[in-house]
């Protein structure tokens, strides 16, 4: 005769049991959702205190710092305005071309994307997670699956929204990708996430591919959930290894992914909700 198992073994499988069958109902019903935003609110506050010290740190190295230093790098600061607004000034030239030769063309809807600005509130402290917490949410419009970047490019797209902030999934995390093109030529390829914030990869290109260190990228817009044209990265490394039938295609993403603080929020022309506006 075997023996009965003893009380705190069936107390732990019980209590297995109850989890599994928790986190089954949670994957297929919303049942619990109201439970899910109440701890997500109640941890929030933590996201606030842990930015304390660094916002004490830089503080204190504005005060410490001393005033030659502060005037040189408000001149630094004015100088780079005055080359960017001039960079503008051509930008516009080429805004209002390229508008002529689409009305040339027919086009039937002259719509560009509004943004939102946001700032970073938390970050996801597993390194093979790349999320981030950002203070937007429902109360401003933020929804699933929309597009976020910074100052150089595509950062990620929105995963989870609550009323006063969101969480959103960066495109180095392994489980993203995204659909882009080769600026140079149009090639088409989907670039994936490898849990490195310096590095992402093109998959399944043959060695034929018209492709090479330095090509820039940008999203190609299909599938609708990136708009066209946004800065992804740029090629690091093309090699052809001995035996694989595709390249290995390293590149880095042109955001600046694990530092950026304030970030945009893209609100396409798609969504309509918000075209037009800048906040």
């Amino acid at each position: 005769m075997f023996a009965k198992p003893s009380s705190t073994i069936r107390k732990v499988v019980i209590f297995f049991l109850i989890a599994f069958g928790m986190m089954t109902i949670h994957s297929y019903t919303n049942w619990f959702s109201s439970i899910e935003k109440f701890a997500d609110r109640s941890i929030r506050p933590v996201y606030w205190i842990a930015n304390i010290p660094p916002r004490l740190g830089g503080w204190a190295d504005l005060r410490s710092t001393d005033r030659s230093v502060i005037e040189k790098e408000n001149l630094r600061l004015k100088q780079e305005s005055l080359i960017y607004r001039g960079q503008l000034q051509r930008m516009a030239e080429l805004a209002a071309e390229n508008l002529r030769l689409r009305l040339l063309l027919n086009a039937t809807e002259l719509l560009t994307d509004s943004i939102l600005v946001t700032e970073v509130i938390g970050v996801s402290p597993s390194p093979k997670s790349h999320t981030l917490s950002i203070d937007r949410g429902l109360q401003d419009g933020v929804y699933v699956g929309q597009p976020i970047l910074d100052a150089e490019g595509l950062m990620g797209q929105i995963i989870s929204v609550y009323d006063n902030h969101s969480v959103a999934l960066l495109i180095t995390d392994n489980t993203h990708a995204i659909p882009v093109q080769v600026l140079r030529n149009g090639m088409r390829s989907i670039a994936e996430g490898t849990s490195d914030y310096n590095n992402m990869q093109l998959r399944f290109l043959s060695p034929t591919a018209d492709i090479r260190e330095g090509d820039e990228l940008v999203s190609s817009g299909l599938g609708g959930r990136f708009p066209p044209g946004y800065p992804v990265g740029s090629v690091l490394s093309v090699e052809k290894i001995s035996g694989e039938k595709f390249l290995e295609v390293n590149v880095r993403p042109a955001a600046e992914i694990d530092r950026s603080k304030h970030l945009l929020l893209v609100f396409t022309s798609q969504d309509g909700r918000r075209n037009g506006n800048v906040q």
